[in-house]
């Protein structure tokens, strides 16, 4: 099968103008309530269109495809527009995401709580700048999540189609919750074990970055179940590698590529698959590498303390591992999607976004 990432790149530039044409119509609205909405209309704009990879509506725009979608059919421009809501839903996790993990930087720039407690700052209001930050971007990320809906109701597909997607777009939208609760209560309550990282995994990454945007592309389309079924076995095992590779670069990612200070995840002490693999293979094989482990995650690591956890993830087989498991689960989506029903063109552009999001270095 060759694989081109050139149809897929073009679709990016497609996905970006249904998202500028949905916020200019937002902007209009804003000018009528003053300049502080509008501004925090202007911050979601920039925080949606100047950045990310739009991996979850070109999985749902291949998704529609693959399903025997026309892309030069009239009917195209509703679905990118409905694929586009997508996006909107990943602003808003990602928004929530940063100030649950406090962090403070999102795409090279400051996160969107930072950025508004910087504004409360600028304009010299009264209070707790953090706090009024904080508020208004959980605010603003309601917002975005809102605006989802409204994009995918408003994108002009028929009504068939609306009904079709109903459940998938419910699912998407409490599975990515539920994902990050179960994240929530494992980095609290120290979790260690594999299983409860995969189950992360599973909701906060896979479902609704790979599996529910493709299931939500073959609806509008009216896919069978065979399609569905083979959507959902590709999604599953790409969703978790795009993950894995995530957890990689979040312990040693290049902080000038990724957008994030460089070991991040460790200073959050986020309960990863490679962190409870680290543990497992370190408690059985050198406990002084565990004990380390376990004093210095969740704690502001030193340069130094950074640079022997990597290390010491390396030595005790951990980062193989992730890595074997990134290639085992995209051979095996690959080989899931040749063998299904989808169209030759979304099965080529398919296999390039999996491989695309699983080799990344961002």
């Amino acid at each position: 099968m060759t694989v081109s990432y050139l149809g897929a790149v073009t679709d990016t530039f497609a996905v970006d103008a249904a998202l500028g044409g949905f916020f200019a119509e937002r902007r209009a609205e804003a000018d009528t309530l003053g300049q502080d909405v509008v501004a925090m209309v202007a911050e979601l704009e920039s925080y949606v269109l100047s950045g990310g990879k739009r991996v979850r509506p070109l999985f749902a725009w291949l998704g529609w495809i693959g399903a025997g979608g026309d892309p030069d059919s009239p009917a195209a421009a509703a679905v990118l527009r409905a694929c586009a809501g997508l996006e909107l839903l990943h602003a808003s996790a990602l928004i929530h995401d940063d100030i649950i993990d406090a962090s403070r930087t999102r795409r090279g720039r400051p996160a969107a709580h930072v950025a508004f407690a910087e504004r409360h700052r600028s304009r010299r209001f009264l209070g707790d700048p953090d706090a009024f930050g904080t508020g208004t971007a959980l605010l603003v990320g309601d917002l975005a999540q809102t605006w989802a809906d409204a994009v995918v109701r408003a994108s002009g597909l028929p009504t068939d189609a609306q009904t079709r997607i109903g459940p998938v777009w419910s699912a998407v939208r409490s599975e990515v919750l539920y994902g990050q609760l179960l994240d929530l209560v494992n980095q609290a309550s120290g979790a260690e074990d594999i299983i409860s990282a995969l189950r992360v995994n599973e909701y906060k990454t896979a479902s609704y970055t790979v599996q529910r945007p493709l299931q939500f592309g073959a609806a509008i389309a009216g896919a069978n179940a065979e399609l569905d079924a083979s959507y959902r076995a590709f999604g599953a095992d790409i969703g978790i590698a795009f993950q894995l590779r995530d957890d990689l670069l979040g312990v040693f990612g290049d902080p000038v590529v990724t957008g994030k200070p460089s070991g991040d995840d460790l200073r959050e002490g986020k309960r990863t698959v490679l962190l409870a693999t680290a543990l497992e293979r370190a408690d059985e094989r050198d406990p002084d590498a565990a004990g380390f482990l376990r004093a210095v995650i969740g704690t502001d690591l030193s340069d130094d303390e950074l640079a022997t956890a990597r290390r010491l993830l390396a030595e005790v087989g951990a980062v193989a591992h992730v890595e074997r498991q990134i290639s085992l689960r995209t051979d095996r989506a690959l080989a899931v999607l040749e063998a299904s029903e989808a169209t030759e063109p979304a099965k080529i552009q398919l296999a390039a976004l999996a491989i695309k999001a699983t080799q990344r270095s961002r």
